[in-house]
């Protein structure tokens, strides 16, 4: 095990006590091999920087994400879904969570100090908004939430979400520089931008209220669609969610050397 947060408190709303990042058990290694051209971050790209990284929904749930949470646009909705379960079985807060944990692996082994909104894949998580509360009052240079879509068998692709209209400078100025920074390094890690949703893995959209209620450069991956067989079967192998991994920290690299502005 490895430690989840670098803060003194590890999970949000659990101060002052210490927790590790559960390893995530291994879901498939039978997969086909991806053609990725990205580059590994080199030891030191990330010093300083501070990154939050969100496996989105819970390990467990109960009645409680059905509390009513603001969305950053005046309405309420659910503290937290249960998010899809892929072709096979699989539950996507499983994947995210492998995915996420290989993201805190690398952007650690590159320098930069990580908080994950939950250390396990077994427990009921903080709501949405409280995520991204605790990017905020951390100050995070960089947030991004990691998800994968239940859509359509036959849709196939990863789409980058970001606020719209945006709600502050941060996400008028900073979220599409980021968000198409992710874009590119997911296509150069060789993941197809979605066909079916989106514009060239972009969507920008309004109901997500992770990212209305953030003040900190954010966007949320979805990964590519659990309901296709073949897209599957690359997001559950260890390959395939190793290779995310890089490629998330990759875009996250790439929004922080671009020199945008908050």
């Amino acid at each position: 095990m490895i430690p989840a947060l670098v803060l003194s408190g590890c999970t949000i709303g659990d101060a002052g006590q210490r927790r590790d990042a559960a390893a995530p058990s291994r879901l498939s290694s039978d997969a086909p091999a991806l053609v990725n051209n990205a580059a590994p971050l080199g030891a030191g790209t990330l010093t300083g920087k501070k990154i939050f990284v969100d496996p989105g929904h819970n390990g467990a749930n109960d009645a409680s994400i059905d509390k009513q949470v603001p969305t950053g646009r005046g309405g309420t909705k659910p503290c937290q879904t249960t998010g899809t379960t892929s072709v096979n079985g699989v539950p996507e807060h499983t994947f995210n969570y492998a995915v996420a944990y290989k993201l805190y692996q690398v952007l650690t082994a590159a320098g930069a100090q990580v908080m994950l909104s939950r250390t396990d894949d077994t427990s009921v998580g903080p709501c949405i908004d409280a995520r991204a509360a605790a990017a905020n009052t951390w100050g995070a240079d960089a947030a991004v939430s990691i998800h994968a879509d239940g859509s359509a068998p036959g849709n196939r692709g990863f789409h980058v979400n970001l606020s719209s209209p945006p709600l502050n400078a941060v996400q008028q100025n900073a979220d599409p520089v980021y968000a198409k920074a992710m874009v590119a390094a997911l296509t150069t890690g060789g993941f197809t931008p979605a066909t079916y949703i989106g514009s060239g893995g972009l969507y920008p959209r309004s109901d997500l209220a992770g990212l209305n209620l953030s003040t900190v450069p954010s966007v949320l991956v979805e990964a590519g669609n659990l309901k296709d067989a073949s897209e599957a079967k690359v997001l559950e192998s260890a390959d395939g969610q190793q290779r995310l991994a890089d490629a998330i920290a990759a875009g996250i690299a790439a929004y922080l050397g671009s020199g945008a502005t908050r």
